[in-house]
Formats: C-alpha cells, sequence, structure tokens
C-alpha cells in the first residue's frame, strides 16, 4: 500500500499541475522513508516557481531521510541548482535551507562539499547564483581551515564591488553579519574598506544597507577605533543626497547610539539627530520623531537633561505644528514618554502646552496618540495636575461645536477611562458621557451609546446599576421623543453587559411602560428593544405584552415575541 502511494505521489509529481504537485512535494518526508535516493530525484518536476519554492522549503529538512548527517552532501546539487533560478523567493528559500543544513556537515564535508559549492555560486556567470553566495559566507567560515577562510574573505570582497548593483546589494545586507564572524584583525583590515566602499556606492539601495551594517561593525571595534574607522562615514551617511539613506541612519538611530557610546554621541551624534528632525523630506522626519523618547533615554545620566531641553526640545517643539501628519502622528506616539525623563516641573512649564496642541490638532491619529499614552504624564504629575491642565482641553473638545470632533473625543473616552480610573472618571466625565446622549446629532447620540456600553464592560455591571442605568432610564420620560428614543438604544446596547438580573428588573419594566408612548416611532423601537434583550431576560419574567398593538409594529412584535416565547419553552 505504501509503495502503490508512492509511486501515486511521483505520478502527480510528473502531472502539469501546480496544486497537485505541491500537495505531492509536501509528502516527500513521507514517501522518502519507502524509495532510494535514486528514486526519489530521478523524475523531472516542472519548473512551476510555487513547485520550485516548496520544494527548496522541503529539501531543508531531508538530512535523516537521506541517511544522516554523513550523506547530507547529497542534498546540495539540488540546493545549488535551486540558488540560481531566476525567482528571488525560491532561491532565498534554497538558501535558508543551504544554511540549516551547513550545520549538519562535518568540518571535513563542509570543506570537501560545502564550500565549492559557494565558490561556484559566488564565480557564477548568472548575478543570481552571485547574490545566493552572499547568504552563505558567515555559515561555513567560522568551521574551516585558515587557507579556506583567506579564500573566502577574497570572494567576498569581489562580490562587495560586483558589477551588478543586485549583487553589491546582497552583499551590503550580509556585512555585518560576515563582520560578526570573522577574526578582529580582519575586521579591521578587510571590513572597514568594504564598510567605506559600499557606503560610498553610487546606488541608494547599496548605501542604505551599508548603514544597516553599520551597527554590527561598531559593536565590534574597540571605543577607540569608533572614531577614525566609522564616524566619518556614518557622518557621511546622515548628510547622504539621497532621503532613502537618511531614512535608514533615522530608523536605526537609537542601535547606532547604544554601539558607539556616550562620547561619540553627545559629540556627534546629538547634532547628527538634530538635522535628521528638520530633514526636508517628511518621511526622515518621522523616523526621527518616532527615536525621541528611545534617543533621550540612552543619553548619558549626568547631562541628559540638559543635552533634551537645549537640543532636542527646539526641535521637538517644531515638529508639534509639522505640515506633514505622520509626523506629527509619529511625535505624539511618543513624546507623553519625555515627561518620565525630564521630571515634574519641566513636564509641566515646557511639555504640557505641546501636549495641549497635539491634543487639539486637526488629525485623529495624533489626538488618540495623546490620549492613549496619558498615564505616562499621570505618573510624573499626578491626577490633580493632570485634570487641570490637560482635560480642560478634552472637555472643550467635546462639547467643540463640529460635530466630527465631539465624535472624535468619545471614540477615545473608554481608552481615557481606563486610564484614569473609575473614581476620576465618575467625578470628572461621567456627565460629559450623559449629556452626548442628548445630543443633537444623531451620530454623536449613538456613538454615545456604544461608549456607555464600553464604559460598563470596562467598570463592571454593579458600577453601571448605581452610576448609568437609573440615568438612562430617567430618559425614558423625557419630552423629547428622540430623547426617549435614546433610553432605547442604550438599553439595546447594555442589557448584554449588565447581565439578566438588571435587564429583568430595571430595564424590562421601562421598555413596557413605553410600549404606550403616543410617538408611534418609539413604540415601533419597543418592539425592537423586545427582541433584542428577549435572549437576556429571565425566562419566568417573559409574558406577551398585550399592551403592543399597534398595526404599524405588529410584524417587528411578533417578531419579537416568537424569539421570547421559544426562549422560555427552551428554558
Amino acid at each position: 500500500a505504501s509503495s502503490r502511494c508512492g509511486e501515486d505521489s511521483h505520478g502527480k509529481l510528473y502531472k502539469n499541475d501546480t496544486e497537485t504537485q505541491l500537495y505531492s512535494l509536501k509528502m516527500y518526508s513521507i514517501i522518502h522513508i519507502f524509495y532510494s535516493s535514486y528514486h526519489l530525484w530521478k523524475y523531472t518536476i516542472y519548473d512551476e516557481d510555487e513547485v520550485l519554492l516548496a520544494l527548496a522549503e522541503q529539501l531543508g529538512n531531508f538530512t535523516m531521510l537521506v541517511g544522516g548527517p554523513e550523506y547530507v552532501h547529497c542534498l546540495l546539487p539540488p540546493l545549488e541548482s535551486l540558488a540560481t533560478v531566476e525567482e528571488t523567493v525560491v532561491r532565498d528559500k534554497a538558501v535558508e535551507s543551504l544554511r540549516k543544513i551547513s550545520q549538519e556537515h562535518s568540518p571535513v564535508d563542509l570543506e570537501v562539499h560545502f564550500e565549492p559549492l559557494v565558490k561556484r555560486l559566488a564565480s557564477g556567470d548568472w548575478f543570481t547564483s552571485r547574490t545566493s553566495a552572499c547568504g552563505l559566507f558567515s555559515v561555513c567560515y567560522p568551521r574551516v581551515s585558515s587557507t579556506v577562510k583567506a579564500e573566502i574573505r577574497q570572494h567576498f570582497r569581489t562580490l562587495c564591488s560586483d558589477d551588478t548593483p543586485m549583487v553589491r546589494r546582497a552583499a551590503a545586507s550580509k556585512l555585518g553579519e560576515f563582520a560578526k564572524v570573522l577574526e578582529p584583525e580582519y575586521v579591521k583590515s578587510d571590513i572597514i574598506s568594504l564598510f567605506t566602499a559600499l557606503a560610498s556606492d553610487e546606488q541608494d539601495s547599496v548605501r542604505l544597507l551599508a548603514v544597516e551594517a553599520c551597527v554590527s561593525i561598531a559593536t565590534l571595534l574597540p571605543q577607540e577605533d569608533l572614531e577614525t574607522l566609522v564616524m566619518p562615514t556614518l557622518r557621511q551617511a546622515a548628510e547622504d543626497k539621497s532621503w532613502r539613506v537618511r531614512y535608514m541612519v533615522a530608523d536605526k538611530f537609537s542601535e547606532l547610539q547604544k554601539a558607539v557610546g556616550s562620547e561619540i554621541t553627545k559629540n556627534d551624534l546629538v547634532p547628527a539627530f538634530q538635522n535628521l528632525l528638520k530633514d526636508c523630506e517628511a518621511e526622515v522626519r518621522a523616523a526621527a520623531a518616532n527615536k525621541v523618547k528611545e534617543f533621550c533615554e540612552n543619553l548619558p545620566e549626568d547631562n541628559r537633561e540638559q543635552i533634551i531641553m537645549t537640543h532636542i526640545l527646539p526641535c521637538v517643539k517644531e515638529l508639534v505644528s509639522d505640515t506633514n501628519q505622520h509626523v506629527k502622528s509619529a511625535l505624539a506616539s511618543v513624546i507623553m514618554g519625555l515627561s518620565t525623563i525630564l521630571g515634574k516641573d519641566n513636564t509641566i512649564e515646557h511639555l504640557l502646552p505641546l501636549f495641549l496642541a497635539q491634543l487639539k490638532d486637526e488629525c485623529p491619529e495624533v489626538r488618540l496618540n495623546i490620549i492613549s499614552n496619558l498615564d505616562c504624564v499621570n505618573e510624573v504629575i499626578g491626577i490633580r495636575q493632570l485634570s487641570q491642565s490637560l482635560l480642560p482641553a478634552i472637555v472643550e473638545l467635546a462639547e467643540d461645536a463640529k460635530w466630527r470632533v465631539r465624535l472624535a473625543i468619545i471614540e477615545y473616552m473608554p481608552l481615557l477611562a481606563g486610564q484614569l480610573g473609575v473614581e476620576f472618571f465618575d467625578e470628572k466625565l461621567n456627565t460629559l458621557c450623559m449629556a452626548w446622549l442628548i445630543d443633537h446629532v444623531y451620530a454623536i447620540r449613538e456613538a454615545a451609546t456604544c461608549n456607555l456600553m464600553k464604559l460598563v464592560e470596562k467598570f463592571g455591571a454593579e458600577w453601571a446599576q448605581n452610576t448609568i442605568v437609573p440615568k438612562v432610564l430617567g430618559m425614558a420620560n423625557d419630552p423629547n421623543y428622540l430623547h426617549r428614543m435614546t433610553t432605547l438604544f442604550c438599553i439595546n446596547a447594555l442589557s448584554e453587559a449588565c447581565g439578566q438580573e438588571i435587564t429583568t428588573k430595571q430595564m424590562l419594566p421601562v421598555v413596557l411602560k413605553m410600549s404606550n408612548d403616543q410617538v408611534a416611532n418609539v413604540r415601533f423601537n419597543v418592539a425592537k428593544s423586545l427582541q433584542k434583550i428577549g435572549p437576556v431576560l429571565d425566562s419566568k419574567y417573559v409574558s406577551q405584552p398585550e399592551c403592543i398593538l399597534d398595526n404599524k409594529v405588529k410584524t417587528f412584535v411578533n417578531n419579537a415575541l416568537c424569539l421570547i416565547c421559544s426562549l422560555a419553552l427552551q428554558s
């Protein structure tokens, strides 16, 4: 049976059907138990990229199926072939599998079988093979002889100056990884010169990858060598004519800062960071703004505050009113964290005005990022100071003449309530939330109803029973029928969160009473509410409310009563 299964799967491999071939490749590991290596490889497999990708992945798991590490070199020929194909994802997967099985070669087999494969790829005629070779140097270098190591270093040098930009990109992307496995003397003699050359490449896609490698290289060198060997190139990259290179510097700034140490940070990185925060490209400013908190945290403690107040904060103040919303949003996501670094006095004097400005920003994401991080400021200046500074601005926005502004604040309220706590919420914000329920704009009333539901989920049914439910039910007697309708909408939203007891004993009587309302639309929504809260009600309280007889609502009533009665019968 196993034999028939295997032959059937091999037959499927031969079919010109990608999906069938993929399935068969997944079964390779099982099939191979019953078939010899020769039988496994003798079939032709069509070169669909998806099939080749699956094959490249499966081969990395074949060591035990070819007889163990002693025979793992048998897997090299097909993987070498896959590492040269045109499709990038197939090559990358083949390289990944080669890296994996390289660890299963003995030192002798590594030199006899694996290292020659790397050389062939590195000297191949097509750029595809040379790009694949770049990912293999670091995995074999530590376990080969000194002579072979010298050859590997030479091959890597050659690829770093390859005529094809794609190859130089691949080499630059692996420069830091390769540097980590080299002996210290070769990091200085070989890697630094390659790093300098790649960082000056005519292609910005190569230069930006050299910046990424700079982090690894800097960690490998003693502090006294960084200034002469790394910093000139890094300064050049921070002022590169291509915004993509400057973006990479900004994106890796915190890692670079840790790698070069405090002295170089003070002398070189602080001015560079200022320039990035003022960059002419919004993408660069946004990347730098996103690193403000982390950069400030990593500054030396002895003069951290002085550096921030003198050099960083003026740039931050400019970014608060930046013309690009992505820059402002990136800054808003981290700026609150500066309060823990600068302390209470500086936060109140210098940061609170910036928080207030961002809280009133027209971009919703900026406002959300500020509100999302209020707890950072609360820890530093305390709830009283916070209530005297930021909360008035929040209340002002909540009562703004533009309904879309009010809507935005409503959406943030559950998040804000969770950060400030139930006591503070009841004291400062509860009244505001109830006022939204009678807003003249329907979208606000609807959002306010959803807001109450989220608050009940956050603070619990007991809180709702004591704080929210009485006020909501009291609106059932409001002379404005729209407000009475809102009562029903709130009951619909809150019933499940409040639970069976509150819904049955407090909400249901109000709903039934409203069935006598003079406005037909209210009576119609009573029927809707009965259908909505029916699943929550205690079954012994379920009865047919004969008071609802309006022809306009009969259909909905019937649906509601059918649902309620079916629930009663089930229980």
